[in-house]
């Protein structure tokens, strides 16, 4: 039999964790936890609405470049998505559409890639 893996928890690297807290507060990620663990140890771990992985920021959980990581997140409707990254203030791309679904790209302040990704497919929607 073959044993179940799950993705739990993605690190994102970010500059300024306050700052990329309330980023990601502004777009409707739930704040699961913010714990400074001991000192140059701060986890802050969220959960996008419905998603069953979380991500983490904070000081010294990944050794990776601020700005670098890229995550790709399935939502129900890409329109709808930009349209709730625009009102939350955040910079969002046109909806993008590709023969695998529709897509919208933005980046939290330290320049980290996140697209949401369609899977029913609307050109026009």
């Amino acid at each position: 039999m073959t044993a179940t893996w799950k993705i739990e928890l993605i690190p994102v690297p970010v500059t300024d964790v306050d700052q990329a807290k309330a980023f990601y507060e502004k777009i409707g990620f739930n704040a699961d936890m913010d714990r400074t663990v001991r000192e140059g140890l701060r986890f802050v771990q969220f959960t996008p609405p419905g998603s069953a992985c979380s991500f983490a920021i904070g000081e010294g959980i990944t050794e990776k470049t601020p700005g670098t990581q890229e995550i790709q997140v399935v939502v129900a409707d890409a329109h709808a998505a930009r349209r709730h990254l625009l009102a939350a203030g955040v910079e969002a791309s046109e909806v993008d559409p590709q023969p695998w679904g529709n897509f919208v790209h933005f980046k939290d302040p330290d320049g980290n890639s996140w697209a949401l990704q369609a899977l029913d497919y609307r050109p026009n929607g």
